[in-house]
This record gives structure tokens, sequence and C-alpha cells, in this order.
């Protein structure tokens, strides 16, 4: 059996889930999957892919970014976001073939 990580790192994994477990969260990650070349999306992207207002977007890109979950780059006026690193991309995808399983 593995051992189990110290209380620092479980809570650290904790707060991650919880972060992700947004549904609005989860869909700006599903958003930001690299597709098609592309792995960086604006904000009016993301807001055409999930359907959500821009106030609630912008604020939940702000979560997630300061979870170190997803980066930015500012190109003139626009902002694109990425996926922080393949870790986060293999979360999404590991829970979404979990949940299309059953």
């Amino acid at each position: 059996m593995a051992k189990i990580p110290s209380e620092k790192i479980i809570d650290a994994m904790e707060e991650t889930l919880n972060i992700a477990s947004d549904s609005t969260r989860l869909k700006i990650l599903y958003s930001l999957l690299p597709s098609k070349g592309s792995s960086e999306k604006s904000v009016s992207d993301i807001i055409k892919d999930i359907g959500a207002s821009q106030s609630l977007v912008s604020h939940q890109l702000r979560v997630l970014k300061d979870a170190d979950l997803i980066g930015s780059r500012k190109e003139g006026t626009r902002v694109y976001y990425y996926l922080k690193d393949e870790h986060v991309h293999e979360l999404i995808k590991v829970v979404y073939e979990h949940v299309c399983e059953k």
C-alpha cells in the first residue's frame, strides 16, 4: 500500500479538487484543453464556449489562475489563457474518461 502523503500535501490536494469541482470552472478548464493546434483562448473565446457572462468568466479565471491551474499571457490588449501544465490536462481528461465509462 502507498504511504499516505503529509497533511500539507493532502490539504493542497483537497483545495485543488475543490477549486476544480465548480461547474463553471470545470467548463473553463475543459474549454482550455488543447484542440485543433490551439492551446490558448481569449476571454471572448471562453465566453462563447461555455455560454457564461464576461464577469462570471473573468472571476472564475482569476480563481483558477490563483490556484495555479491556468496561466495567461498578454498580447496587446488581449489576454490569452491556457492550462498551466500537462498535469491539469491529465486531471480533466482522466475525470472525463472515468465519468464516461459509467
